[in-house]
């Protein structure tokens, strides 16, 4: 196959300055680089989780709002790793993030919980070992 990795996720914010914090903030990722683009009012914020380049954060001028639910075609979340759920899930709502109650996936027997970021994007956290 010629693929080799996924490079990045581009997602699209109402307002850049909450989703830049959430983003930064409390889900802790770092900032690559950040750019105001002139010519389309934009922002684009690079960010990485560790070493490794993610998240393309964009802000447009009134950008429609991206349907959730019910689910829509298309993207349907994004994933994150995490060694400990229960401890993810406290730093987030001492963050004030709401999760859901955590599951386990009945095939691969690993335990997982969504939350929303501020746009409503779903976001998973999956507990690996």
């Amino acid at each position: 196959m010629f693929l080799q990795a996924v490079h990045h996720i581009a997602i699209i914010c109402s307002d850049y300055p909450r989703s830049k914090a959430f983003y930064t903030d409390v889900l802790g990722l770092q900032v690559i680089r950040e750019v105001y683009r002139e010519e389309r009012d934009s922002w684009k914020l690079d960010l990485a989780l560790g070493e490794l380049y993610i998240i393309e954060l964009f802000s447009f001028p009134d950008p429609p709002a991206r349907v959730s639910r019910p689910e829509a075609a298309g993207l349907r979340h994004l994933a994150f790793s995490v060694n400990d759920i229960e401890s993810a899930v406290a730093q987030l709502q001492q963050k004030g993030v709401s999760t859901e109650p955590i599951r386990i996936d009945p095939h691969t027997n690993q335990r997982f919980t969504f939350f929303a970021d501020p746009d409503g994007l779903p976001l998973e956290l999956y507990e690996v070992h």
